[in-house]
């Protein structure tokens, strides 16, 4: 499983890739967790507000803090 957290590292960003690792652990999956900066890169995932986050190439939550819950559920999709 691949995870990308896309933001310029502002605080909001920084909170959900707190989350996300968290998240992760607890589920127990194998994921790399990527933090994406470059808004080049961002914008070919057709992202145009942060913090987002983007999950085996699919483009999950944008411009908001994610609950764990939502990240959650995101990994369990994604573990099947």
């Amino acid at each position: 499983m691949e995870i990308k957290i896309m933001g310029p590292g502002c605080v909001n960003c920084q909170k959900v890739e707190a989350l996300v690792r968290e998240a992760v652990a607890e589920a127990g999956v194998a994921a790399d967790i990527e933090k994406v900066s470059d808004i080049m890169k961002i914008a070919k995932y057709g992202v145009f507000g942060t913090p987002a986050v983007v999950v085996d190439g699919k483009v999950k939550s944008v411009g908001k803090i994610p609950k764990k819950e939502e990240i959650l559920a995101w990994l369990g999709a994604g573990a099947h």
